[in-house]
Formats: C-alpha cells, sequence, structure tokens
C-alpha cells in the first residue's frame, strides 16, 4: 500500500552553511591510483561540483612489485643495500600523488605500513613470529604490521618523505593534506604493543613536523565499536591519555601534537560464505552511527571534541575485497541499496556531529578493481569502467548547495527507536537536506529501509514555503532507484554477462546516466507544491529555479 510522507522545505529558515563533510574515499590498494581504471575514476570524482575530495590509501611504505592486488599494494619507498644502509625510492609514491592531484582531488596520505627492512624480526602482540628479511610470504602476513627494528630510522624514514614531499609540492600545497598515522592499530594492522603504538605516533609526529611545521598529522584510524568496553574503546581512550598527559617518547616532554583525530566505523560484518543464500545479513545504519557516538564520548573525554575528525573509514560493512561470489549478501553493493544506506548512514552522523558540537566527516572506503567480472559485488563505485548507484550519490550530492535551509519530513525516523539493531520492522525513512540560494533550491532525499527486500512506494506531498513572490518556477527531479540511474538493473535485463561485450557496456554506462526530468510544479499564493514517487530505497534530487 503506497504511503504519503509530508516533507516541507521552507526558504525563509535559513540554518546555515552545509559545508560538503562527505568528500572523502578511500581503498586498500594505493598502486590502483595510478591504472587506467583507477585514473578514471579520480577523474570522475575530480568533476564534481564540491571537489576536491580527499584520498586515502593502504600500503603507502610497503615493500613488494608495486602492483595492486585484492588488499595489497607497495611504493618500495625503503629498502636497505647489501651493507644494510637505507635505500630511498619515490617513484611509485610519487605516481599516486602526482594521479590524485592531477585529477583534481587531494591525499590523506595515511602513513604505514613498515616496509620489509624496517620491519623487526621478532614475536608479535598476537603471538605469531616474524622471521624478518628475506622471506616475502611471510612479511605479506606478519611482518607488514611490525614495529621498527630501528626507531632512529623510522624517523629519519619520515623525515626524508617529508623533505621530498615539500622539495616536490611545496609547503603550501603539504598544508591542505592529510597525514594520518597507520590504520586499525587495535586489531592485526599493528601487531606491536599499545605503548609502541604511542611511540610510533610520537616519532612520527617529530619527524613530519621538523620538516613540515604546518601539516595536518592525526588518528589513530582506530576500528570502530559501540560497546564502550570493547577493545577499540579501549585502544582510542589509551592513545588520547597518552597524547594529552603521557611523556612523549621522541621528546620527553609531556604529550604530543595532534591535528585531527580519525577512528572508523561498519554497519555490519561478512565473512566467506558462500551458502549465504541461506541466512540473509543486513548492515545497520543505527549500528554505524552508533559506533560514533560512542567513540565520539571519548574524544570528548580527553577534550579533542573540538578538532575535525574524519571517520577515515565509514561503510555498511568491513570486507571491501569480499564480492557476491565470496558471501552472496554483499549483493547489496551493486545496487541502489549500497547508495540509500550511505545517504541514510552520512545524514544521520551529521546530525549526530550537530547534536555533539563536533565536526565528524565520513569516508567511503570504495574504489574500483581491475579485471573483475563485472558486478562483481566488491565495495565499489564503478564496475568494469560502469558507474554503480554509489557514484550517482557523490554526483547528486555534489549537487546540493551550500547554504541550508530548514527541511521536515513526516518520513523522518528516529534511530533510537528502532526495535532491533538492524532497523527492520519500521517503513523506509525517508528524509533529506535542503539548500538555496534564493533563485535555486535543491532538495535531496533519500528513501531507506535496512532490509533490502522491504518494499513499500511511498509519495512525497512536497511544499515549498516562503519561496519569492509571486514567480513563476521550474522544477526537475533526479532519480537513483531500481529504474533510474541504474547499470545494475541493465545488467540484470542482459542476463548478468560476467565479461560484456563493449556494445553491452555502452549501454550499460548510458543506464547509469543521471537523467533529471522536468516535474509539475503547483503555485497557489506563492506556496508551491508537487508529488513525487519514491520506492522503497530511493533517492530524488529536486532544483527548482525562480525566474
Amino acid at each position: 500500500m503506497t504511503r504519503h510522507v509530508e516533507v516541507r522545505a521552507d526558504m525563509a529558515r535559513k540554518i546555515g552553511p552545509l559545508p560538503h563533510h562527505w568528500n572523502y574515499i578511500g581503498y586498500d590498494e594505493c598502486n590502483y591510483s595510478h591504472t587506467p581504471g583507477g585514473m578514471k575514476l579520480l577523474k570522475a570524482f575530480g568533476t564534481l561540483p564540491d571537489a576536491p575530495y580527499y584520498v586515502r590509501c593502504h600500503h603507502m611504505l610497503v615493500t613488494g612489485i608495486m602492483h595492486p592486488f585484492y588488499k595489497w599494494g607497495s611504493t618500495n619507498v625503503y629498502t636497505e643495500d647489501e651493507n644494510g644502509d637505507p635505500v630511498y625510492c619515490f617513484e611509485t609514491l610519487d605516481k599516486i600523488f602526482d594521479e590524485i592531484l592531477k585529477s583534481g582531488g587531494k591525499p590523506f596520505f595515511e602513513i604505514g605500513f613498515m616496509p620489509l627492512d624496517l620491519a623487526d624480526p621478532r614475536l608479535a602482540r598476537d603471538g605469531k613470529r616474524y622471521a624478518g628479511h628475506g622471506n616475502l610470504s611471510e612479511y605479506q602476513q606478519i611482518g607488514w604490521s611490525m614495529p621498527p627494528k630501528d626507531w632512529d630510522r623510522w624517523y629519519d624514514l619520515i623525515h626524508v618523505i617529508a623533505a621530498h614531499l615539500k622539495e616536490r609540492y611545496g609547503e603550501k600545497e603539504l598544508a591542505s593534506w592529510y597525514f594520518e598515522m597507520w590504520n586499525e592499530p587495535d586489531i592485526f594492522y599493528w601487531r606491536g604493543t599499545h605503548a609502541e603504538f604511542c611511540k610510533l605516533y610520537d616519532y612520527t609526529e617529530a619527524a613530519l613536523h621538523d620538516v613540515l611545521p604546518d601539516a595536518r598529522f592525526g588518528g589513530p584510524a582506530t576500528t570502530g565499536t559501540r560497546d564502550p568496553e570493547g577493545n577499540a574503546t579501549k585502544f582510542l581512550d589509551g592513545f588520547l591519555k597518552h597524547i594529552r598527559e603521557g611523556i612523549n617518547y621522541y621528546t620527553g616532554s609531556t604529550g604530543t601534537r595532534i591535528d585531527f583525530t580519525t577512528f572508523h566505523t561498519k554497519g555490519g560484518g561478512y565473512r566467506f560464505d558462500p551458502l549465504s543464500l541461506r541466512k540473509k545479513q543486513l548492515p545497520s545504519v543505527q549500528t554505524l552511527v552508533e559506533n560514533v557516538r560512542t567513540q565520539a564520548s571519548v574524544l570528548k573525554k580527553w577534550g579533542y571534541g573540538d578538532l575535525e575528525c574524519v571517520l577515515s573509514e565509514a561503510d555498511p560493512d568491513g570486507w571491501a575485497a569480499g564480492g557476491r561470489f565470496d558471501n552472496h549478501n554483499l549483493n547489496f553493493r551493486n545496487t541502489e541499496y549500497y547508495a540509500t544506506y550511505t545517504a541514510s548512514g552520512y545524514y544521520h552522523i551529521e546530525e549526530l556531529a550537530r547534536e555533539l558540537d563536533m565536526d565528524i566527516r565520513p569516508l567511503a572506503w570504495a574504489f574500483m578493481f581491475e579485471g573483475e567480472r563485472c558486478f562483481e559485488g566488491t565495495r565499489t563505485f564503478s564496475t568494469q569502467g560502469v558507474e554503480k548507484p554509489m557514484m550517482g550519490l557523490f554526483r547528486l550530492l555534489g549537487r546540493l548547495g551550500t547554504e541550508e535551509i530548514e527541511l521536515s519530513s513526516s518520513g523522518a525516523q528516529d534511530l533510537s527507536s528502532f526495535p532491533d539493531p538492524w532497523g527492520t520492522g519500521l517503513v523506509p525513512e525517508i528524509n533529506g537536506r535542503a539548500t538555496s540560494d534564493g533563485k535555486h533550491l535543491s532538495i535531496l532525499l533519500f528513501s531507506h529501509h535496512d532490509d533490502w527486500d522491504e518494499s513499500r512506494d511511498s509519495v512525497i506531498d512536497l511544499q515549498i514555503l516562503s519561496a519569492p513572490n509571486n514567480r513563476n518556477a521550474v522544477m526537475t527531479v533526479t532519480r537513483i532507484d531500481a529504474d533510474h540511474a541504474n547499470a545494475y538493473t541493465a545488467w540484470k535485463n542482459a542476463g548478468s554477462p560476467d565479461w560484456p561485450d563493449k556494445d553491452l557496456l555502452a549501454r550499460f554506462r548510458q543506464a547509469s546516466e543521471l537523467k533529471p526530468e522536468s516535474a509539475p510544479l503547483e503555485n497557489k499564493n506563492g506556496t508551491f507544491s508537487a508529488s513525487i514517487y519514491m520506492p522503497s530505497h530511493a533517492l530524488a534530487l529536486i532544483e527548482i529555479d525562480f525566474e
């Protein structure tokens, strides 16, 4: 049964600036930055109206063959010669940064992981042993996550990298980048102790700021949990305690500089399960947001709530490189559901940030993979060069303005009212944001339910209040749903080929395009109204130009 949802946008009620805090993306495999598909996607983000987008990658200091594969990349920025002396090579690191900058983006430089020749050969924190130099397989399993064997050489590495960047890009440009310490040190990404991670942070901060005093440096990029007694919470708490009042491992003074904070949040978890058709596992917007609430309380506890906080991975799940053949549930990433989940999650994260009076910015941990089957289901914006609905979301977000006005919806939902962690059993939420410069009005609405099988369509009864007096207006609506701007639907209708030919790919690309459509708008004494249809999982960008 179709329900009616009342949405009101009041152009006289200005909320204030709407910063586009969603302009962050990232991926494990740093070397995709300089492959044809990666460069194409980076350029696509560079053309969005709210560029630049900040780009974060793993494995920026790792040793290997400088070729990407699932959850692995390398740059060989540090090796040692036969005499054990350091050798620095910036060729691949430069390629990555150059491509990000050339595309119109900005680097979010995640400093990690440990180079092979610098990794400490010893018993790791989790009881695993790393034999050391010469065993690449063991390095790929363990060594990259070890502390340095020589702390002064680690300091020198960071110092040399910073000096090289300064010479190549200049201090002014580098002041616009982010420099982040490591990734998820509370789990297997760091096999040293908590104290050793604090030491790594101290040495890195000292080396970086000795060369680049204006560089933004922060962390600790811990995982997210809604459990106040969970390991991630305790690790973050201990880290902030150290940088606030601990003895700096490099300087011997009290405390360490931090310019921004980071941690991660996920809405669910998946494992390899080829029989997953038997069990539906849903991501949860509520879990995504409550993780942020828990970790944000730790930032406030130590007096860092006023710093910018980047959720340097904010996603519906924690397995970017897994796809529909690993676990059929991950097929949701091919569909409009991934886009509506993200729109809902980002909306509620921003609402939480306003409640807490904090600056919290989500980063989508998604990119692309070369050589995959079409619609593999990995966490990506495109597949074989065809954009998914998720990329369409960012194209719509970029068209929002920067001055927010009040938007109310009878379809809004309070996350705390959800009957269980998955948010099932409720009607789809319909909500969004509105911006206006007085002549142009943009409203981005999302309809989302955590259950992708939920099917309950809605009619939006839209009213625009306080519009310019007695003026005509023209309205367009740009949609993303199963039938609009959705190459996945076209791919299914074509028989779901793993390797479509160029003609099919061209057809899929055409199906992915956003297509604004004119829509009727009624004017009664200066109050404009319209009716807009939205399925359960849908996005609608409503744009009105007042003549």
